[in-house]
């Protein structure tokens, strides 16, 4: 059984070419509710298994789709949509089970992926008893905002 990944990816180029991107979300959730499994974009043959689940988009909201993968983020196939329709992206992603949580950019031809690290991870801690978690002399309901404050941090010094 795999463990989840969280995607959200923002394309960003041409609003004809994104809208052409948003089809093709559209089109891969339809044929993922018909077969029940995961979807690639056609142009992609060779993906590792690195295929889009659970593909959401809001209708209101253009060029932002959000799905699951197992296990890790699927960079490279996005990196191949971007490369097919000229365009750029910014994913986020995270699998907390296996301490996976970052950012990836594509940029000018240029990717960057910047993750924490385990000793990022190991600053805040969950407390069982009171299902809170405790980063920096303060406690959270959730880790969100501490994963989102420690990954800030790593950007701001790159």
């Amino acid at each position: 059984m795999a463990n989840w990944c969280s995607n959200t990816v923002v394309f960003e180029g041409k609003p004809e070419i994104i809208e052409q991107i948003q089809q093709l979300f559209k089109a891969m959730a339809v044929k993922e509710q018909e077969e029940n499994c995961g979807q690639l974009p056609d142009f992609i043959k060779d993906s590792n298994g690195d295929w889009l689940f659970d593909i959401y988009q809001d209708d209101d909201v253009t060029g932002i789709f959000q799905y699951e993968t197992k296990w890790s983020p699927n960079i490279e196939v996005v990196k191949n949509i971007a490369d097919h329709y000229g365009v750029e992206f910014t994913q986020e992603y995270e699998e907390t089970g296996n301490g996976i949580y970052g950012k990836a950019t594509y940029s000018e031809g240029i990717l960057d992926d910047v993750c924490l690290t385990d000793e990022e991870l190991e600053q805040y801690h969950y407390d069982e008893e009171t299902d809170t978690y405790h980063f920096e002399g303060e406690t959270y309901e959730s880790d969100s905002e501490i994963l989102e404050t420690l990954l800030k941090r790593k950007l701001s010094f790159l």
